[in-house]
């Protein structure tokens, strides 16, 4: 048996990276059968007729075809049930019919195809024992189901050259493995050194940060006593800190682009914003990891005219890094080398005066794993470029003349001016919506400063205070709550660190106020100086009215994300709900706020959980499911709570209805979110019922139920879908899933309706109502969200048929014209252009 599981180790390490291979072969087999087959009846008839034997052949090659039907609890068989398949299919079938029809050239052709066919599925190894015991099989099969069995004398002579084919054919395939082993090895040997000379330069720059943080610190003692360290000298740590990060950065980004590059993975187009042309380049020269301020002082950015483009920011600043290094590469040797980038009319070029190149290397210079008179470059910076750029819509091409200057022209497709307005408008109304109402307090001393940034927030319906001084804003803090804080940084007396700082540490009565720096200091450091100070995000000055308002909303979101984040990380949730889409979404959501979650597909199940020994804080119930539903579920855990300790038990529904609420409270819940689940609302739920049992609450007040807390306005009634939730979707990286695998199941409960509708089963009915309640709501099919809703509720309450007829008929138009819209969805989203 040990030499058995040896040798089938052997087999299942051939097919270790998939099934591809043995499914190919299956399908040439399955199709081969029956045209073999059919071909002699263009000939003279063979003595034996061996349909049935072929028709069993080809039923047990499409059980290898449909590996993915297979039950999860069988496909661990597939590899066993495949070495039989191939057995049974290739040698055994072959030689028992070349016997069974006496030889021949036919025959003697048909044992070769059988035994190069098996040369290709299986290691040597294994190949000699299937092919053994196959011709074995072939002739016990034989001489039992032949009244006259006899050995064709020419298929013997034949077995010398068969025997030589075997050797020869294994021997060429593994000199074929060894060359295809030995290319990758020096592939990724190439690609390996590649990074590393790729990750030196970040590399560098943090160890000189560290060195010179090294110089700044006060020299070490081991008495336990404070030490002075000076002013410039924590300005000079801090320097160091925010260039480290952008070393580390650029660092990570290094290993991104070459991983994308490698495995061609696309940009995702939902995550595209609009920008400024002139403002990303100059981000990108300001954040560019110069390793001197000679490299510095040659790089310069004129702007003629500047234009928007829609695109990642990340990634175009990453192209841009790209360039720059290129044609710094070369200042060593050509000390008089300058770089310039020029933002013109849709085009942004980077000129360097090197080298140049000749045209021979120009024709390839785009291609991945080429690079021209480098030593160590990976290959895929321009590759990566030239595929940005692709994803943006635009081109990128190159110019250059040996000896004189290399030039890199990125052109970028036009923004329509009504589709920039409408972005611009859609983005003034989610700011000016958060901030309704609410009311800031701006510091600046400089009172010109302060007031433009009021004169900015003048029309947003947002209640400003001013202050001159930090002192003057801790007074105002002591006695007014505000929503936001924007302080400049540089001020006399007291500065906005250490007014954030005074803040955070409870000197006055509202240290949990969201702060933001708005200050004209270089970025990158003030950042790191405004989070360490406990500031929650940075605005440049001067900014404009939008650019401010976005900075601020950012602030404001960051803040509670990090309140909740900090509140709800590390907690274990329940999520208990029989439609899998359902449940995969509320889970992304609460993976994200760091919760660990487990699943559970009914009452049942949480049940076996928790009293099985899994901890938790938290579950989440649907209300409808198989066996026990939410509400049950809920009254056995409070009737015996599992290690004696009071849970926190939300329920999920599509109600949101008086009797809904009034039932969730009777089972012993404590709070209810309505479907479609928001993620905003749903840790404002958790967050608050927590917070309540640590402080040894009980069951919470009631309150009226949310629908939709901190969602985006609600699509129009005549809206199909529910962009915004796709759009979601789309960032989580859950789009596609949607689409593979929430769509079909959409599907499917339309057909089960129309099947409970046909048969008039109402409770059938009913359910199927609530589960496709909840999967048009979490998959954003808004229209048909709300078709079935208002059908649902009326036949939950009455226990009655809707009155108007051919209901199910509309739900099953719109659901296809849901599922088409939804799919051509997916597709406008798909990366045009790439290469």
């Amino acid at each position: 048996m040990k030499w058995i599981h040896r040798l089938f180790a052997h087999y299942k390490a051939y097919h270790q990276h998939g099934p591809l291979l043995l499914r190919y072969m299956s399908l040439l087999v399955l199709f081969g059968f029956p045209l073999l087959y059919l071909l002699r009846f263009t000939k003279t008839a063979p003595s034996y007729n061996d349909l049935p034997l072929r028709l069993v052949n080809v039923v047990i090659l499409l059980g290898l075809l449909l590996r993915d039907r297979w039950p999860e609890s069988l496909k661990r068989y597939y590899l066993p049930y495949s070495y039989a398949v191939m057995i049974i299919t290739l040698p055994l079938t072959f030689v028992f019919t070349s016997l069974k029809n006496g030889g021949g050239p036919g025959a003697i052709g048909n044992t070769f195809m059988a035994v190069f066919l098996l040369i290709l599925l299986a290691d040597w190894r294994n190949m000699v024992v299937m092919l053994l015991t196959g011709f074995a099989s072939a002739a016990v099969l034989y001489v039992l189901t032949d009244p006259d069995p006899r050995l064709p004398m020419d298929y013997v002579a034949r077995l010398p050259v068969l025997i030589a084919a075997v050797v020869g054919g294994s021997l060429f395939k593994s000199a074929l493995e060894q060359a295809t082993a030995e290319r990758v090895r020096q592939a990724y040997g190439s690609l390996a050194g590649s990074i590393a000379h790729e990750m030196r330069n970040p590399l560098t720059q943090l160890k000189h940060n560290l060195e010179s943080m090294q110089q700044a610190l006060p020299l070490p003692t081991v008495a336990s006593r404070e030490q002075a360290v000076e002013g410039a000298a924590i300005d000079e740590l801090y320097r160091h800190v925010a260039h480290g990060e952008l070393a580390v950065s650029r660092g990570l980004q290094v290993i991104a682009m070459t991983l994308d590059e490698v495995n061609a993975k696309p940009l995702d187009p939902a995550a595209f914003s609009y920008l400024s042309a002139s403002d990303a380049a100059g981000k990108a020269v300001r954040e560019y990891g110069y390793a001197s301020e000679l490299q510095r002082g040659r790089v310069r950015l004129e702007v003629s005219q500047d234009f928007v483009f829609k695109g990642d920011e990340t990634a175009f600043v990453f192209v841009l890094f790209n360039l720059i290094k290129n044609a710094l590469y070369y200042l060593p040797v050509r000390p008089q080398l300058e770089v310039v980038i020029t933002v013109a009319e849709q085009e942004i070029r980077v000129r360097d005066t090197g080298p140049g190149m000749t045209d021979d290397v120009l024709a390839h210079v785009f291609e991945p794993f080429r690079s021209a008179g480098k030593t160590g470059g990976t290959g895929l910076g321009l590759a990566y470029c030239r595929r940005v750029m692709h994803s943006f819509g635009g081109e990128i091409g190159c110019r250059s003349v040996p000896g004189e200057h290399t030039e890199f022209a990125m052109r970028f497709p036009a923004v329509a001016a009504a589709d920039l307005q409408a972005h611009q408008a859609r983005l003034w109304q989610q700011a000016t919506a958060a901030f309704a109402g609410r009311r800031v307090l701006v510091v600046d001393d400089d009172d010109t400063a302060r007031q433009y940034t009021v004169h900015k927030l003048s029309d947003t319906g947002i209640r400003v205070d001013t202050a001159s001084s930090a002192a003057e804003a801790l007074a105002l803090l002591g006695r007014t709550s505000y929503d936001l804080l924007v302080t400049d940084l540089y001020m006399p007396g007291m500065d906005g660190y250490e007014l954030a700082a005074r803040i955070r540490r409870g000197r006055v009565g509202h240290q949990d106020v969201p702060i933001l720096a708005h200050s004209s200091e270089p970025g990158h450091v003030a950042e790191v100086k405004a989070r360490k100070a406990g500031m929650d995000g940075f605005a440049s000055k001067p900014s404009s009215q939008l650019a401010l308002l976005l900075a601020m909303q950012r602030a404001l979101d960051r803040h509670q994300g990090a309140r909740r984040a900090k509140a709800l990380a590390g907690r274990t949730v329940v999520v208990a709900d029989d439609n899998s889409w359902n449940r995969r979404a509320v889970s992304t959501y609460l993976q994200q706020a760091g919760i660990a979650v487990v699943e559970a597909e009914h009452g049942e199940a949480v049940l076996a959980l928790l009293r099985g020994g899994q901890s938790c804080d938290a579950v989440l119930l649907d209300i409808h499911m198989p066996g026990l539903g939410g509400y049950q579920t809920a009254r056995a855990l409070r009737a015996d709570p599992p290690g004696g300790r009071r849970l926190a038990i939300v329920a999920m529904t599509a109600r949101s209805d008086a009797a809904a609420v009034e039932a969730a409270k009777a089972a012993g819940m404590d709070d209810f979110v309505t479907k479609p689940v928001s993620a905003a609302g749903l840790y404002e739920t958790l967050e608050r019922l927590l917070s309540q049992a640590e402080n040894g609450g009980g069951a919470v007040v009631a309150r009226e139920p949310w629908v939709g807390y901190h969602r985006a306005p609600p699509a129009p009634q005549e809206a199909l879908l529910d962009v915004d939730r796709l759009e979601n979707y789309a960032r989580l990286g859950l789009l596609d899933e949607l689409v593979d695998e929430g769509l079909p199941e959409l599907e499917r409960l339309v057909d089960t309706l129309r099947t409970a509708v046909t048969s008039i089963d109402f409770q059938g009915c009913l359910e199927t109502l609530h589960a496709l309640l909840g999967m048009t709501g979490e998959v954003g099919a808004a229209a048909l969200y709300r078709r079935v809703r208002s059908l649902y509720v009326p036949m939950l309450e009455h226990r009655r048929w809707p009155a108007e007829e051919g209901w199910e008929s509309d739900i099953g138009a719109l659901a296809k014209q849901t599922v088409s819209a939804v799919r051509k969805y997916r597709q406008d989203r798909q990366p045009t252009g790439v290469h």
